[in-house]
């Protein structure tokens, strides 16, 4: 008799990458900020998880945020938790070429920095818009996307 193999928890998949972004999939600055990562990650470093899926939620939950609540990019590197401008950085720090260099904004008080960042993502939709539904990645891109 043949066995069906057992099936993959995808949040105990998902926390198996070292490096986990979680972003508004509705958002269009945060699908453009995607769009920018994996134009400058030629390794292949990151996966992307959109907040609103099930997987993205689990995440959420999983490291105390509450998903209804969600005003930032999260990334989860080697189980370590950033948000907001240190998410920013952490994520600048690992891009290809003169890139990296925006990692730099870590130096920036992290007050003054968070303030700046949370100033853009209460305007994200009126400055740059909203999608419906979240957007789908393509074939050649499908495999760096966690859901």
């Amino acid at each position: 008799m043949e066995r069906a193999a057992p099936s993959v928890d995808p949040l105990a998949e998902a926390t198996g990458f070292s490096h986990v972004v979680i972003f508004d999939g509705v958002c269009n600055l945060c699908d453009a900020s995607v769009n920018f990562i994996i134009c400058h990650d030629a390794a292949g470093t990151f996966r992307f998880v959109a907040a609103q899926t099930p997987l993205g939620e689990a995440l959420q939950r999983r490291h105390g945020i509450d998903p209804d609540a969600l005003e930032s990019v999260v990334l989860l590197r080697d189980g370590k938790l950033f948000t907001e401008s240190d998410a920013a950085a952490e994520i600048a720090r690992e891009l290809d070429g003169p890139w990296r260099t925006l990692s730099l904004i870590r130096f920036v008080p992290k007050p003054l920095r968070d303030r700046a960042y949370r100033f853009i993502a209460r305007n994200r939709y009126r400055w740059f818009g909203r999608q419906d539904v979240c957007l789908l990645p393509t074939p050649e891109l499908r495999g760096r996307f966690l859901a």
